[in-house]
């Protein structure tokens, strides 16, 4: 029998960086929801684009692993009741992506940063607001225990790792935002949708780790 832990282990030692990007490498192109457009009319948010980072928590279950995920709270200005990776900007005394990845892993779950063990870096992604985030991969401690800040988490809960790796479960969607359509992907799980940024970066991991069940269905517009 296959071990799940294992296998996820060995596929993102292979399909991960090891490096995070660096500030000066070429992001004129980044991906992004804007790059989903069907159309190709999507706009780029200009530069200067805000560095920030996201922690993508694996967490070791007897199972096999699962994706920990975050419900921002109601009160927050941007992106409130939405499914969200931990994360936020890149400040100046965070010596790189991963530590600001840690760092607000912590402020946001109480995930302390010796329970993670880094495995990696995906694609920087272009959010529709202008921030390049840096998605960081770690290995979370099964015994580790999370205390969301309730002033920026309403809920966190885990999604099992098969789930995030099916591309069946991903759809092309799209809504108005600022006068123009914006396309993004979309999964549910249960009653909670998981879209956008999220999203993409999810795919963007499942891009990376199996690249061999690509499936025409993936992308397939839906509204």
């Amino acid at each position: 029998m296959s071990d799940p832990l294992a296998e996820f282990l060995a596929r993102a030692a292979a399909g991960l960086s090891p490096d995070p990007p660096g500030p000066d490498d070429p992001t004129s192109n980044p991906r992004g929801d804007h790059s989903l457009d069907p159309d190709g009319t999507a706009v780029m948010p200009p530069p200067p684009h805000r560095r920030a980072a996201v922690l993508v928590p694996v967490v070791r279950r007897a199972d096999g692993p699962s994706l920990i995920l975050t419900m921002r709270a109601a009160n927050l200005r941007d992106h409130s009741g939405q499914v969200a990776l931990p994360g936020g900007k890149i400040d100046p005394t965070d010596p790189g992506p991963a530590d600001a990845a840690l760092r607000e892993a912590f402020e946001e779950i109480g995930l302390l940063p010796a329970a993670v063990r880094l495995l990696g870096y995906l694609d920087p992604y272009l959010s529709g607001t202008g921030f390049l985030v840096t998605p960081v991969i770690g290995l979370v401690d099964s015994e580790v225990t999370l205390t969301p800040n309730p002033a920026e988490v309403a809920d966190v809960f885990e999604v099992p790792f098969p789930i995030v790796m099916d591309p069946e479960r991903y759809r092309l969607r799209s809504r108005a935002w600022q006068g123009r359509e914006r396309w993004f992907y979309a999964l549910t799980y249960g009653e909670r949708l998981i879209w956008g940024v999220t999203a993409g970066i999810l795919n963007n991991l499942r891009e990376r780790l199996y690249p061999e069940t690509e499936s025409g269905d993936v992308g397939r517009p839906a509204r």
